[in-house]
């Protein structure tokens, strides 16, 4: 994959945001959902020197706070005169659901924005916000980072996936790009179908990546600056910042393995660990959990749908029918690996993504 260079003469725009080349732009714009207009924050840095294109959002779901804490630090951190290319950093993609409802879906529809990419402009609400947010920010970009973390009933252990697409220098640049924010844990989605924002991206032959750090919906200094350390540490892998010398650190490969979502209603008890240090490894048939009818007190119990180590978990006492409650992954070595198709995660739940049970 070839990275475009920006030239000087290049005035970044968004809406009716512009930046003019060497200068910085803060401001609002104005998507139209339909039914009604949200404010969507938009800090445009267009460098001094040519570089590639990159974009950063944040706040896709609410309850996520230290990405979009990270992405707003991010914003304030980065000089035109140290940058060479442009970026554009949204802290919040979400406004109804990161002000308002503060979960995975849309208090406007119900809808998971992170399921519709890239969107339709003649759709119902969210459809039509991830349509706003792929042409006024994604489209003409040569990468997108996605940042994300374990939600308010969420706990999660870190880790950076992408898709692979099958055009090799575009996987290669990816690849790279995963393993340069220091976190040691990546995971492949085997395919790009699906609504996922990275996966849409990277149809449209953009290096995407998804970032997931933190845990219910925690939010702390030391998280924040991590974040906004490894953001650095990908800028400068890619060029957009001067680059310190410093060797990106290895990293671990996996691919999704299996999901499991609840069949009733109920109060959920899973039997894992919450620490995301110490979350372990199942094996197909374990005993993940169990869910109880508050009103007269019958047992659902939830086993895992295949081997893998739980690198998500609901924690949340209170589920309903369909609810994922657990994602698994198991190490990616395509040497012994017969195919990606039989590598594909089965059974991942009603409104998940094939290639990604995260929500």
């Amino acid at each position: 994959m070839t990275m475009q260079d920006t030239t000087q003469a290049t005035t970044l725009r968004v809406a009716s945001l512009q930046a003019r080349p060497g200068t910085k732009t803060r401001g609002t714009a104005q998507a139209d959902l339909g039914t009604l207009t949200t404010d969507i924050p938009v800090t445009l840095v267009n460098g001094s020197r040519p570089g590639p294109r990159v974009v950063i959002t944040a706040g896709v779901h609410g309850g996520e706070f230290t990405p979009i804490e990270a992405a707003a630090r991010l914003a304030d951190l980065l000089e035109p005169r140290e940058v060479c290319g442009q970026v554009i950093v949204c802290p919040v993609a979400n406004p109804p659901a990161v002000y308002e409802g503060r979960l995975n879906i849309s208090p406007l529809d119900g809808v998971n924005l992170n399921r519709v990419f890239p969107g339709d402009p003649d759709g119902g609400p969210t459809e039509r916000l991830a349509a706003w947010l792929f042409t006024n920010l994604v489209d003409g970009a040569d990468v997108y980072i996605d940042l994300h973390c374990g939600g308010i009933d969420q706990v999660l252990r870190d880790f950076v996936g992408y898709r692979v697409t099958g055009d090799q220098d575009l996987d290669k640049a990816t690849a790279e790009l995963a393993g340069s924010f220091g976190i040691q844990d990546v995971i492949l989605g085997l395919t790009p179908e699906g609504g996922n924002s990275h996966a849409a991206a990277a149809r449209r032959g953009i290096s995407a990546v998804l970032v997931e750090v933190g845990q219910l919906g925690q939010r702390d200094e030391a998280t924040a600056l991590r974040r906004v350390d490894g953001l650095l540490t990908a800028l400068r892998h890619l060029g957009v910042l001067e680059h310190d010398g410093s060797a990106p650190a290895p990293v671990r490969e996996w691919v999704w393995s299996g999901g499991a979502t609840a069949e009733a209603t109920g109060l959920w008890y899973p039997e894992f660990s919450f620490d995301a240090d110490i979350i372990g490894e199942v094996a197909e048939g374990d005993l993940l959990g169990r869910i109880i009818d508050p009103v007269d007190g019958r047992e659902h119990t939830v086993h895992a749908p295949a081997d893998g180590r739980i690198f998500y978990g609901m924690h949340g006492l209170t589920v309903a029918p369909g609810k994922e409650l657990a994602a698994l992954a198991v190490p990616w070595n395509p040497d012994t690996a017969a195919s990606a198709d039989t590598l594909r995660p089965p059974g991942l739940g009603a409104g998940s993504d094939e290639a990604d049970p995260r929500p």
